[in-house]
């Protein structure tokens, strides 16, 4: 099944921490008005709460994830 390319880009939380090769997460993604979640893959873990960026669509509600660092915060609350 094709990939929802309008999901590319966006800007998600995970729900639930990826495991890279060991399995997927689950990532909140505010698309059409809305949130909806999707299963969420990473080539590396990340832990749950991470602000990611989806950088591809599986399909069938599936999307690869990478960690996000706003450049217009890039000191967190706690990062400093």
């Amino acid at each position: 099944m094709a990939g929802d390319e309008s999901l590319i880009g966006s800007i998600g939380v995970l729900i639930i921490a990826t495991r890279g090769a060991a399995g997927p997460g689950e990532v909140l993604v505010k698309i059409r008005g809305g949130s909806e979640a999707y299963i969420a893959w990473s080539p590396e873990p990340i832990p749950r709460g991470s602000t990611v960026l989806v950088i591809n669509s599986r399909g069938t509600r599936t999307v690869d994830v990478s960690p996000w660092i706003d450049p217009l915060n890039p000191f967190p609350d706690n990062a400093v």
